[in-house]
């Protein structure tokens, strides 16, 4: 059976036990939703100690499945006041069900000021070790000193700066299969200021000795099927623009469609948007040694990671993805690629999330703090957040924190979270998934890319966005999104896969059950946590100002945003 490692930071205990067996088949987003719910009471104080903070591994974590080694991590949010859950890739869930775990929960506050990390050693055993030698310090520096303690035959899972100051945009970082950089972000909801609560400044992680051996009930089958998907994404990845290029070619197919943010979700387009684009990314990474088609975890197919160096050759930044180009980029008109790369490292060592980040400093342009399009201006205010000074420590709060203090009234964010690098006037499903997603402002969540310029097809929209987020809720609990987009006609053969690991029905409504309810779960939680339907609304200015890209504005009526899910 799947085990749980239990960590108390009120006494500094840990146990290893049997996870429960209601447990066992699920994985990712759909275990958080259901630990929470029946662990953390959702009024509770997100950085106190009664909430939990956990990281979990997929369903078919550890076995041959693309991308089954996604890491979910999951909390009650600082950020926006409900659940969260927030899965990103890199190596340490490739190890941690390699030594047969599939959820750590780590409950309590400690007595004292210490830091200190979770170490999982080759063997499997579990402490906790003095960590105070690495306070204040950074993603990039942390990794650098435990590999000089540890060796490099590891995975660590950290906090920055950022995370120990408890701001409510920090990330938890997660180290790249191979490289070991810190560049892989759990980057939405303020986790990390609650892994920070709990004086965790890391997770060091070992490659086993001794694999744990998966009890599939079905093994020959359950290969059979996994081959079957694997050469299907491995085939749908060829001609996939995220295989070929990275997540940076979709500014190709936003910016000319009025849904890149420009200028604080003004509407407009921005006509720079080529030297922000795909072909100066691929011409950089030629001229200086950068690559793409990078793996983030072992066994990707789709290898949509990057590294990208500076002008001098040097390694500046990895996993340099559209959201955080779109939004330190066109969002705030910036059009220097090199300038928004070191605003993603500096974000991804100290510890925060980019898209919160990102809108946060667009509100100091809308207000006039800084000038639009200064990346100097950016960069001096990143580093206030590095140094925690007091405006820095505003920013840290997040998007609608700094709004909100600066006079803006144009706050782009939903339940307290920044919207990520979609105008939902103009793919107006994702802006119902902005809307109602349990998660706040999410894209991940169900991202629809539809077209309704001409304020038509709202009930299209709707099912779209409905049909998206169940899909995604199970995916979440599977695999990378990414593969999931490559393989959706063998979608159905994932109910056999999981019979032929655990047992039980082959049929797909197991997988779409997993689904909705998974989002089910997750809006009651926020229920019982105090949000009502009018959190499940964009802010004012996307009803009532058209985009001057398209002419369309968000129509969508409250009555269709209350019965989204309405299964």
């Amino acid at each position: 059976m799947w085990s749980k490692l239990v960590v108390n930071m009120d006494n500094l205990s840990i146990s290893r036990v049997a996870l429960e067996e209601e447990f066992q088949d699920l994985g990712g987003r759909s275990l958080i939703a259901q630990y929470l719910i029946k662990n953390v009471p959702p009024t509770c104080d997100p950085l106190g100690e009664e909430n939990v903070l956990l990281f979990a591994t997929g369903i078919f974590a550890g076995t041959r499945f693309a991308t089954a080694n996604r890491l979910s991590v999951g909390g009650k949010s600082p950020l926006t006041g409900g659940i969260k859950e927030s899965n990103v890739g890199g190596y340490a869930a490739t190890l941690l069900a390699e030594h047969g775990i599939k959820l750590i929960t780590i409950s309590g506050l400690p007595k004292d000021d210490n830091l200190r990390i979770l170490y999982i050693d080759k063997n499997g055993n579990a402490n906790l070790l003095d960590a105070n030698e690495y306070k204040g310090i950074n993603n990039y520096e942390f990794v650098e000193k435990i590999h000089e303690r540890f060796g490099k035959d590891l995975a660590t899972i950290s906090i920055g700066s950022a995370g120990e100051r408890l701001y409510k945009c920090s990330s938890i970082q997660v180290s790249e299969y191979n490289s070991g950089h810190p560049s892989r972000a759990a980057g939405r909801g303020g986790l990390g200021a609650v892994m920070g609560s709990k004086g965790i400044k890391g997770i060091v992680i070992e490659k086993p000795e001794e694999k744990y051996e998966i009890p599939y009930k079905d093994k020959e089958k359950f290969e059979e099927i996994c081959l079957k998907l694997n050469r299907m994404i491995a085939e749908s990845a060829k001609k996939d623009p995220f295989h070929n290029i990275g997540t940076i070619s979709t500014i190709e197919v936003t910016a000319p469609n009025g849904i890149l943010p420009v200028a604080n979700f003004s509407g407009k387009l921005f006509k720079d948007y080529k030297k922000v684009g795909a072909n100066k990314f691929m011409e950089n990474l030629k001229t200086r040694g950068g690559r793409n088609k990078i793996p983030c975890q072992p066994g990707c197919i789709v290898q949509c990671s990057n590294c990208y160096n500076d002008e001098n050759g040097n390694y500046l930044t990895s996993g340099f993805e559209y959201e955080t180009i779109a939004m330190f980029g066109p969002n705030c008109l910036i059009s220097d690629l090199d300038a928004i790369a070191k605003m993603d490292r500096i974000c991804d060592d100290i510890g925060v999330d980019t898209i919160e980040t990102a809108n946060a400093i667009a509100m100091c342009m809308e207000a006039g703090k800084i000038n639009w399009s200064d990346a100097d201006a950016v960069l001096n205010l990143l580093n206030e957040m590095a140094e925690g000074t007091e405006f820095g420590r505003l920013l840290g709060q997040g998007c609608e924190a700094v709004g909100k203090s600066l006079g803006v009234e144009r706050i782009p964010v939903v339940k307290h979270q920044a919207m990520a690098a979609y105008d939902p006037r103009n793919t107006k499903g994702t802006g119902i998934t902005y809307a109602t997603s349990p998660m706040g402002a999410d894209h991940t969540a169900g991202l629809t890319m539809g077209r309704a310029f001409d304020d038509s097809g709202r009930t299209a929209q709707a099912y779209a966005s409905n049909k998206l987020q169940v899909a995604i809720a199970f995916a979440d609990s599977m695999m990378c999104i990414m593969t999931f987009a490559n393989m959706v006609p063998g979608v159905p053969l994932l109910a056999e896969m999981m019979a032929a690991l655990y047992g039980g029905s082959s049929d797909f409504s197991r997988v779409a059950s997993i689904g909705v309810k998974t989002l089910l779960t997750e809006r009651e939680f926020n229920r019982r946590a105090g949000m009502t339907d009018a959190d499940d609304r964009l802010p004012d200015f996307f009803y009532k100002e058209r985009s001057f890209a398209t002419g369309s504005k968000f129509d969508i009526h409250d009555m269709e945003l209350r019965t989204i899910f309405d299964f």
